[in-house]
């Protein structure tokens, strides 16, 4: 029941019942079916509003618990405002701030209070107040505009950021500006880096360390460069064996984008070094992609190499082509032939040949016994001459 159908309800009413007042007031003496008229006419007015009176207690609890789902919606939009990753800050349209997230609050290291009432140009470096005026005004004419400028922190530290502002337009309030802001210095220092002529893609990254045996974790959003150090690269066989597919060396990139294996793992060899770099970074960086081809072309190789060993049909010819290839990839000259940098366990070798730990066992100690292989007192490897 609407409230037009509620009024039109109460005004027939209210027109019966003034009918029966004029004829009760028109005689001095009223008429005997009058009182029966008039009481029926207030049981049926009676009724009636009582029905009304239920349709709208219905409604309100509809319109209660509307509210209710209304509000936790907007708690929860509010709670993921609050919490989102990036800094968020919400103005109106002449730039004072409104809100700002948690986010925005440790970017710019001040408190909530420091930040909400003032205007945003309070946090823009002097020198880009005007270039940070012209863009919000450009905001009048398109609903989207970005800026590069320099913010400044509470201890008038300056950085470089991006700011994205959207405006939101209701239709009964004033529009408000939603403005995503992102710190991009270390994106400006290193896109400097790459113009340099002795870039290296290690260049302005910070390396991570983990010592052998130590399990690297894999991200599918970067890939891992070696700086220094060997990281063994291992699946699952479908009987549950561990399988060596690749040795990530000095220079070498690795990670779980390289792979369609559903198991794939990297373990520190040594104590290795390497640094963290994102697709996304590669991607938007010609010069980085052109630095990181010749690794990736080396894993390329390696990968090859491992599918010429398994293609053996000899387990012998099998661990000739490993220990050949080692030789290029971890071989160190030395008086006597070629060590190996690194020790490998005769499981490692059985599992990239793909036979037993005893077998390599065996064919090991005939290469000894033949003067082809030797250990040396820290148990590496020598291929010799």
């Amino acid at each position: 029941m609407n409230i037009n159908l509620l009024s039109q309800q109460v005004e027939t009413m209210y027109g019966r019942l003034s009918t029966l007042y004029n004829h009760a007031n028109a005689t001095l003496v009223p008429s005997p079916e009058l009182l029966p008229v008039a009481l029926k006419e207030l049981g049926v007015a009676s009724e009636e509003l009582q029905v009304a009176m239920e349709e709208l207690t219905r409604q309100n609890d509809e319109l209660l618990t509307a509210h209710s789902r209304t509000e936790a919606e907007r708690q929860r939009y509010q709670n993921l405002f609050e919490f989102a990753p990036d800094a968020y800050l919400v103005t109106d349209p002449g730039g004072n701030i409104r809100e700002a997230n948690r986010a925005a609050v440790a970017l710019f290291l001040r408190q909530q209070r420091f930040l909400v009432g003032k205007p945003l140009t309070s946090v823009v470096a002097i020198d880009d107040r005007s270039l940070f005026r012209a863009k919000l005004s450009q905001l009048t004419q398109r609903d989207h505009v970005d800026a590069y400028v320099r913010l400044q922190r509470h201890s008038n530290e300056v950085f470089d950021a991006m700011l994205t502002a959207d405006i939101i337009r209701h239709p009964e309030d004033a529009p408000v500006l939603r403005w995503l802001v992102r710190d991009i210095t270390e994106r400006k220092r290193a896109q400097a880096s790459l113009e340099q002529a002795d870039y290296t893609p290690f260049q302005d990254r910070s390396l991570q360390t983990y010592t052998k045996g130590e399990r690297i974790p894999l991200d599918n959003q970067a890939l891992w460069l070696v700086a220094h150090g060997m990281v063994k690269l291992t699946t699952l066989s479908d009987s549950g064996d561990e399988m060596l597919v690749g040795l990530a060396t000095d220079g070498m990139v690795f990670g779980s984008s390289f792979t369609s294996l559903q198991t794939y793992q990297a373990i520190a060899l040594a104590s290795v070094q390497i640094a963290s770099i994102p697709l996304t970074e590669i991607a938007r960086s010609p010069r980085l992609a052109q630095a990181l081809l010749p690794s990736i072309n080396q894993r390329l190789k390696q990968t090859e190499g491992f599918l010429a060993i398994y293609g053996q049909l000899r387990v012998q010819d099998r661990l000739n082509r490993l220990l050949s290839m080692l030789k290029q990839e971890i071989g160190q000259p030395v008086e006597t032939g070629t060590r190996l940098r690194v020790r490998l366990t005769h499981q490692d070798f059985a599992s990239a040949c793909c036979t037993t730990r005893v077998t390599v066992t065996r064919l090991l100690g005939k290469l000894q016994q033949q003067g082809k292989v030797i250990v040396d007192a820290q148990n590496h490897l020598i291929l010799i001459e």
